[in-house]
C-alpha cells in the first residue's frame, strides 16, 4: 500500500509541460498524441449555462459528469504508460497535474492511499480556483449542493481507469456552496452507502438511448434509400470520384454489357466487381474470379475454357473451365492485360458468340456469363505495342469505370479506417477505443501508394499491436517511423505524405540559384501529374487542384513553348552551318 500524507513537490510538471506542443502553422495544440483545445472559460461557462437552462439542472449535471468522465479516462492512458517507468503514486499524480495544467482547477493532494494490485484506494484532494464552481456561483448564486460536475466526473473517470475498478468521488465542500475552496474524497464504489444515488449520473438516460436508437434507424433507412442496389459493407466512401464510379456501376447493373474496371493496384477493383454482381439480376448465380497474371500462360486456356479428356498428356478427365462454372452469373477477370494473345482471341469469341469450346473439344457449349475485366495497365498502349488485341480492347472498353486512388479520396480515409478497425477488432476479439489524434492525422497525411488494400493491412496491424482497451497510436501503424516520429515531432507525419517543408525550400533555392527555371518546374509538375493519372487529364487536373480546361491550356502553352525552342535551335544550327 502506497500512502501519501503530505503535498509532494511537482517533480513531473516539467515532463508534462514538455509533452505539450503548440503548432502555430497548423493551428493545433497537442498533448503527446492527443489534440487539445484552448477555449475561453467564459464561453465554456455560457455553454454550461445553456445546457442547464435547456435540459434542467439534473440532466445537465449527468451530461457534464459523463463528459468529464470521458476526459478523465483519456488522460488515464498517459498515466498507465508512465506507470511502466515510475512508481504507481508518481504515475497516478499525472492526472491531478494534467487537470491543473489544463487550467481546470489547481489540485492539491491531501491524502492518497493506493494499491493497484489489491485494488485498494482512498484519496482526498483540495481544489483551488475551480472555474466550474466560480462560474456557477456567478450565474446562479450560492447553490445547496456541490456543482463542480465536470471536474468530479473527470476524477471518477481518471481514477477508475487507472485503478482498473470503479472509484467514486464525492465533493464534500464546494465554492458553489459558499466554501473558500472545494474538497473531494474518493474510494471504491462499494464503500459508499449512497453510491447508487451518484453513479446514476454516469448512465445515459433512457431518452438519450431512444434518440440514439431512432438515429440509427434513420441512418439505416437513409442508406436503404440512398443505396437501393446494396453496394456492400466494403464499398465505403463519399468522395466525388468514388460516388461517380458507384453511379456508373449502378447504371450498368441492370444490363448485360461487359464492364472494364480501371485503377491502381489495391483500389478495390474486385470489390467493385462483386458489388456489380450483387446489384444485377445474376446475384443468385455464381461469382467466379480469376487473376490472369497468377495463372501460367500454358494453363490459361484450360483454366478459362475447360479441357476435354485426352486433350493432352495427363488430361485423364474432362474439366469445366471458369466460364462454365460461372454460367448464369459473373466472371471477374482481374489483370486482363496479362492475358496471352491466344487466350485473348478465344475470349473475344466467347464475348461475341456466347459459347465456349473446351481445349481438345469439338463441340461448342453455350454459356450465359457476364464478363467484368479489370487492369491497372494502360490497355491502349498495350494495343499499340501489339500485346493486346485491339478488337478485344474495344469490346471490353464499351463500358469503362475509373476507380480513383485513395490519395484522391481523402474524405474516405477516416470512414474506411473506422470500418477496418471494427472488422479486425471483432476478428481478434479486442475492444479498442479508436485512433489517437496524431494517428488520425498520420492516416490523412500519408500518400497511400498501396491504396485501400494498404490501409486495410495497416489498420489490421494496428489492431494486433495496440493493447486492449486503448487507442491505436502512430507507432502501431507506422512501426518503422516510430523513433523518428518521436524525435522530430509532428513534422514527421507531414513527411509521410511527401509534404516536407525542407523539400520545398530546396526547390526554391534551385530556382533562385539558376539551377532550374519556373517554366521547367511547371513542365515537370504537369508531366508528372499526367503520368500519375495515366493520361487522364481530368484526374491529373484534380491532383493539381486545377480544372480540366486550365490544365489543357497550360499543357498547350508548354508544348507551344517547346516547339518554338526547337525551331529556334534549328535556325541557330542552320546559321552556324
Amino acid at each position: 500500500m502506497t500512502r501519501l500524507r503530505s503535498v509532494p513537490p511537482p517533480d513531473a510538471d516539467d515532463d508534462l509541460r514538455s509533452r505539450v506542443r503548440f503548432c502555430p502553422d497548423s493551428g493545433q495544440i497537442w498533448l503527446h498524441e492527443n489534440r487539445m483545445l484552448l477555449v475561453h472559460a467564459e464561453a465554456q461557462a455560457l455553454l454550461r449555462r445553456e445546457l442547464i437552462d435547456t435540459l434542467g439542472m439534473e440532466r445537465a449535471q449527468g451530461l457534464l459528469m459523463r463528459m468529464g468522465h470521458a476526459s478523465g479516462v483519456r488522460d488515464a492512458e498517459q498515466a498507465r504508460k508512465r506507470a511502466q517507468e515510475c512508481s504507481d503514486l508518481e504515475a497516478f499524480m499525472t492526472g491531478p497535474r494534467l487537470h491543473t495544467l489544463e487550467g481546470i482547477v489547481r489540485v492539491q493532494p491531501v491524502t492518497i492511499e493506493l494499491d493497484r494490485a489489491a485494488g485498494r484506494f482512498y484519496g482526498e484532494f483540495l481544489w483551488e480556483n475551480s472555474w466550474e464552481g466560480q462560474w456557477h456561483r456567478h450565474y446562479y448564486g450560492i447553490h445547496h449542493e456541490p456543482v463542480c460536475w465536470t471536474q468530479i466526473g473527470y476524477a471518477c473517470g481518471y481514477t477508475s481507469a487507472f485503478m482498473g475498478r470503479p472509484i467514486l468521488y464525492k465533493e464534500v465542500e464546494c465554492v458553489g456552496m459558499g466554501h473558500a475552496n472545494c474538497r473531494i474524497v474518493g474510494k471504491p464504489v462499494e464503500e459508499w452507502d449512497d453510491a447508487a444515488q451518484h453513479m446514476r449520473f454516469f448512465t445515459p438516460e433512457s431518452i438519450a438511448d431512444q434518440l440514439f436508437e431512432l438515429q440509427t434507424q434513420v441512418e439505416q433507412l437513409r442508406s436503404t434509400i440512398d443505396d437501393p442496389g446494396g453496394l456492400g459493407a466494403e464499398m465505403i466512401g463519399q468522395s466525388p470520384g468514388f460516388r461517380a464510379a458507384c453511379e456508373l456501376l449502378r447504371a450498368a447493373a441492370g444490363t448485360h454489357i461487359s464492364v472494364l474496371l480501371l485503377g491502381e493496384t489495391g483500389v478495390g477493383k474486385e470489390q467493385f466487381a462483386r458489388a456489380l454482381h450483387r446489384m444485377s439480376r445474376r446475384a443468385e448465380q455464381p461469382f467466379v474470379a480469376v487473376n490472369c497474371a497468377a495463372v501460367p500462360h500454358e494453363l490459361v486456356e484450360s483454366e478459362l475454357f475447360g479441357v476435354d479428356k485426352g486433350a493432352y498428356t495427363g488430361a485423364l478427365v474432362a474439366r469445366p473451365g471458369r466460364f462454365e462454372r460461372a454460367d448464369g452469373g459473373t466472371l471477374f477477370l482481374d489483370e486482363i492485360g496479362d492475358l496471352p494473345l491466344p487466350a485473348q482471341s478465344k475470349l473475344l469469341r466467347v464475348l461475341q458468340e456466347g459459347e465456349v469450346e473446351r481445349l481438345g473439344g469439338a463441340q461448342p457449349r453455350k454459356v450465359d456469363v457476364r464478363v467484368v475485366a479489370a487492369t491497372n495497365q494502360r490497355l491502349a498502349e498495350a494495343v499499340k505495342a501489339g500485346r493486346f488485341r485491339s478488337d478485344l480492347y474495344y469490346r471490353l472498353n464499351a463500358y469503362q469505370v475509373d476507380i480513383p486512388p485513395l490519395r484522391e479520396r481523402k474524405e474516405d480515409i477516416s470512414p474506411l479506417a473506422r470500418h477496418f478497425l471494427e472488422k479486425y477488432a471483432a476478428i481478434n476479439g479486442k475492444k479498442l477505443r479508436g485512433f489517437t489524434d496524431l494517428a488520425k492525422r498520420a492516416l490523412l497525411s500519408y500518400a497511400w501508394p498501396g491504396n485501400v488494400r494498404e490501409l486495410q493491412n495497416m489498420v489490421e496491424r494496428g489492431v494486433i499491436l495496440a493493447p486492449g482497451g486503448s487507442r491505436i497510436e502512430v507507432q502501431h501503424l507506422f512501426p518503422c517511423s516510430t523513433q523518428r516520429l518521436h524525435v522530430e515531432g509532428l513534422d514527421m507525419v507531414d513527411s509521410l505524405g511527401g509534404g516536407s517543408w525542407e523539400a520545398g525550400k530546396s526547390l526554391c533555392e534551385a530556382v533562385l540559384n539558376g539551377v532550374m527555371t519556373l517554366d521547367r518546374i511547371e513542365a515537370m509538375l504537369l508531366e508528372s501529374a499526367v503520368d500519375k493519372a495515366r493520361g487522364n487529364l481530368s484526374s491529373a487536373a484534380r491532383l493539381l487542384g486545377l480544372t480540366r480546361p486550365q490544365l489543357a491550356y497550360r499543357l498547350k502553352r508548354l508544348h507551344e513553348t517547346g516547339a518554338r525552342a526547337d525551331a529556334a535551335a534549328g535556325d541557330t544550327a542552320e546559321a552556324a552551318r
